[in-house]
């Protein structure tokens, strides 16, 4: 790729992308605004109800449309009609990445204006330009054909004949050269492709019949190489496009037929087969299902999903043929959703591509200047011509779309749909990041953290009878207190008389006796272990659900939305990205949203703002940095329109925030942040590395050039092989940073999930703990003391062998991804202060056994013993999975 050799930066298939960029600065409109409503379940500040049993949060909804934009003429855009949804299935797929041709307004204009003569450039880039995909290795074919024919005669002495075929070859390239600069032109660019022509047109005029050849071959190489390029880039992104599915098999009683994927309505009792793909989200009926789910999630260990699971749509069904039960029409699905984003893909040129554009509005007079001066002051049109042959900025246009585009397909195989170059371009370079609470930094489904019970109560008889009730309601905090009793064996009964109203609970008739769950009745008085439930709920930004017995309350179940697993490690990631600043922006209440952001070592906190206010906060931001913005519902969207950069928890969260958003985050993971992160940091850093190591070198050759010390067919060979460097160190791109994740393996993995697994069932040990202590600080009599015999017993047969078979199982395994025992060392030693307070209990116990009681000097240091041993596994439990649970894909 010489002179011109290069195509117009952004161009995939030879389709031009528009170069307009939405952004929160751009234009005098402002952001894009996305409306919100009620009707999601969620309250307008997009957090569930604490610290009571209040109102239902449900899934978040929504159905809005990404309007379109109109580009102006300042180049700023304005809003306009929604975008059609993904056409039926029946269609083939789009063949190539490229942004929806927007229509053009009729314009009336004077003869002679503007418009005129666009329409007659146009008519002529048409006429001067082939159309057809094979042009370009057809070119290269006669150019090289040409080249080798006139080497041929050379060699054999026919100087003439070789002029002729070599002069041939050059007009071959100048033709579609010339269309291609008349291209360019319309679009309102100048600069690469006239030089192409001046160079071509140069050797031709002087008799450099040999260096013309050169040129029209490196012209013609530069087309096809780039061409080969950007379809190895975004080979991943038009692989998403294809595997689409357009029809899905139905079943009505015992007949199953094709039918085409619109036809396919909510409830359909769908069959998916051996290496079908999943046509529509729904859920697993009858049979447990095998998926490969790489195509949404980037992880390629097939997944079981359960009957009742749910599926979504765009996977692979790995195992038997399984029935799904549809929950969503094809528009409505997952897949649909993320094709809808893939095809915007790449759409807009990034800022740095757009740098490369006005870089040749300069580089074109430098370089006719620098090829006159040669000529005026040696009196040598070969000199000059020699210039123009290495007078390219092909290093500059070619590095920046190549990388940013192979940045783009490393992206979309980790589960991460970029919208276009410039969401991962700003992403490279962004500085602040601010990211919504709920569902963002915590995992959005609330969790039970202990059950506290009056005296003479059980935890466990208190979460089993509020199970019991719970099973009736939707409510999200219901759920979660039914899911832990599941997890700790405990079968809801059945209860009788059941009914619940809205923000205060349910009840109903269990075991023969009226029973409450929810918030305490009105005029209750809360007994003084229920006031040390409110102080603890107050101080860790827990919700209570409080379970009375005939009008009496008997227990507490303590819930929260705990802090996601992979959230610290994705924070020092991003740090080491280069982001410097991290916000945490929630509609939610100050205190737990200080307990996360304490957690987390977040740089500042924004509690209980409006949706309004979020978007003056990114806009607060933005006058600092470029801004990252990242949320999952409704209230988020507003925000992530606004920001440089909006990203989208995209697997659970909803529509709108999805339809504003830049960046898509297939799979529910905010590690993948931190993957894209690392993916734009590396694509820009190898974009500026390939331009400038190649713009130097051109530049170099130029002054070479200038003072005769390179002929034009030397320079036009040299210029070849900057160009090829140029264009595979940008496609270094595609490859995978090792360093950002370590490689764990599949036995390794297994053993993280088993061990995660253990956590949870492990959560009712701690709970044991901390209530004995709270008894024994109470009333340190029989009662107490019985109830840490029991904590005993939980620690000799459940906890303990659990601990050691980490040290002894998972801690090796982990080794060697994590560089050796140092890695592990200090959980090994909080595995040695587990052991040793355990022992120590048992200590306080023998003499407490034979005289039936516990002596005075007893109870303290064993209160302490039971304390310290509750808050060491607390944080034993979460650094293990901060630090290696999160690895698991």
């Amino acid at each position: 790729m010489s002179a011109g050799g290069c195509g117009a930066p952004g161009d995939v298939g030879g389709e031009t992308r528009p170069l307009a960029r939405r952004s929160a600065r751009q234009g005098p409109e402002g952001p894009r605004t996305v409306p919100f409503g009620p009707g999601s379940g969620r309250r307008p500040d997009g957090d569930w109800e604490g610290p009571t049993y209040g109102t239902a949060r449900g899934r978040d909804v929504a159905s809005g449309l990404r309007p379109q934009q109109e580009v102006r003429h300042d180049g700023s855009r304005r809003r306009t009609r929604p975008p059609h949804r993904v056409g039926g299935h029946g269609a083939p797929p789009p063949p190539r990445l490229a942004a929806e041709p927007r229509a053009a307004a009729p314009v009336s204009a004077p003869a002679g204006s503007r418009g005129t003569r666009s329409n007659s450039l146009r008519r002529l880039a048409r006429a001067l330009t082939p159309t057809t995909a094979e042009f370009q290795p057809v070119l290269l074919a006669v150019t090289a054909s040409a080249l080798i024919a006139g080497g041929v005669s050379w060699l054999a002495g026919n100087t003439g004949l070789a002029d002729v075929c070599w002069g041939l070859g050059t007009v071959a390239a100048v033709v579609p050269a010339l269309g291609w600069m008349v291209a360019a032109l319309r679009q309102g660019r100048t600069g690469v492709d006239l030089i192409a022509v001046l160079a071509l047109g140069g050797t031709l005029a002087v008799g450099e019949f040999l260096a013309g050849a050169l040129i029209a071959l490196m012209l013609a190489t530069g087309r096809t190489l780039e061409a080969a390029a950007e379809r190895r880039a975004s080979h991943d992104l038009v692989a998403l496009l294809e595997h689409a599915p357009r029809t899905a098999r139905r079943r009505t009683g015992t007949v199953v037929r094709t039918v085409p994927l619109s036809e396919v309505g909510v409830g359909d009792l769908l069959v998916v087969g051996p290496g079908e793909v999943v046509p529509v989200d729904g859920r697993v009926v009858d049979a447990p299902a095998v998926l490969d789910e790489s195509v949404l999630t980037g992880e390629a260990t097939p997944v079981e999903r359960e009957p009742g699971q749910e599926v979504r749509s765009g996977v692979v069904n790995a195992g038997d043929a399984f029935e799904l039960r549809a929950a969503a029409t094809e528009q409505d699905s997952t897949y649909a959703e993320i094709v809808r984003l893939a095809r915007r893909a790449g759409a807009e040129s990034a800022p740095l591509v757009r740098l490369a554009d006005r870089y040749a509005a300069w580089f074109l007079p430098l370089s006719v200047a620098t090829a006159g001066l040669a000529w005026l002051l040696s009196g040598s049109a070969v000199r000059a011509v020699a210039v123009l042959v290495v007078a390219t900025p092909c290093p500059l246009l070619l590095a920046a779309p190549v990388a940013i585009v192979s940045g783009l397909s490393r992206a979309s195989r980790l589960g991460v749909v970029v919208r276009d170059g410039g969401a991962l371009e700003n992403l490279g370079r962004a500085r602040t990041l601010l990211l919504d609470k709920t569902g963002t930094l915590t995992g959005g489904r609330p969790r039970v953290v202990d059950v506290t019970a009056a005296p003479g109560w059980k935890p466990a008889d208190v979460l089993h009878l509020a199970a019991t009730l719970d099973q009736y309601s939707p409510h999200v905090l219901a759920r979660a207190i039914v899911d832990a009793a599941h997890e700790r064996g405990l079968d809801p009964g059945v209860a009788l008389e059941v009914s619940e109203e809205a923000g205060r609970g349910i009840s109903g008739v269990a075991g023969g006796r009226g029973a409450t769950i929810g918030r305490l009745p009105a005029g209750t008085e809360a007994p003084a272990w229920a006031r040390a439930v409110e102080n603890r709920a107050m101080l860790d930004g827990a919700a209570v659900a409080w379970l009375t017995v005939e009008g009496r309350p008997v227990g507490a179940v303590l819930l929260r939305d705990p802090v996601r697993h992979d959230a610290p490690r994705t924070l020092r990631r991003l740090r080491t990205a280069g982001i410097e600043r991290i916000v945490m922006l929630t509609g939610d209440r100050p205190e737990p949203a200080r307990e996360v952001a304490a957690v987390l070592g977040l740089d500042g906190v924004r509690a209980e703002l409006s949706p309004a206010g979020k978007v003056a906060a990114v806009r607060t931001e933005q006058e600092r940095a470029v801004t990252v913005m990242v949320g999952d519902g409704v209230n988020d969207a507003p925000a992530l329109a606004a920001a440089d950069v909006g990203v989208a928890m995209g697997a659970r969260g909803s529509t709108a925030s999805s339809e504003a958003a830049d960046i898509v985050l297939t799979t529910d993971r905010l590690d993948r942040l931190a993957d894209a992160a690392a993916v734009a940091v590396r694509a820009r850093r190898i974009a500026v590395q390939s331009a400038l190591g190649g713009m130097l070198m051109s530049l170099a050759a130029m002054a070479a050039a200038a003072f005769g010390l390179l002929p034009p067919a030397v320079g036009a060979l040299l210029q070849e092989g900057i160009d090829v460097v140029v264009i595979l160190n940008a496609l270094r791109a595609l490859r995978t940073d090792r360093a950002a994740q370590p490689a764990l393996e599949p036995s390794t993995q297994a053993l993280i999930e088993r061990f995660a697994a253990e956590h949870d069932d492990l959560q009712d040990v701690l709970e044991a703990v901390r209530s004995a202590a709270a008894r024994l600080a109470e009333r340190p009599g029989p009662d107490a003391l019985a109830s840490v015999r029991e904590v005993h017993r939980l620690l000799t047969e459940r906890l303990l062998p659990h601990e050691y078979a980490e040290e002894h199982q998972l801690y090796p395994a982990l080794m060697p991804a994590l560089g050796g025992p140092e890695a592990t060392a200090t959980m090994s030693r909080a595995h040695a202060e587990i052991e040793r307070l355990s022992r120590r209990v048992a200590t306080h116990l023998s003499p407490a056994d034979t005289e039936g009681t516990l002596a005075p000097e007893q109870s303290e240091d064993l209160l302490a013993c039971l304390y310290g041993l509750h808050t060491v596994l607390r944080l034993h439990f979460a650094q293990e999975e901060e630090n290696y649970f999160s690895l698991a894909p």
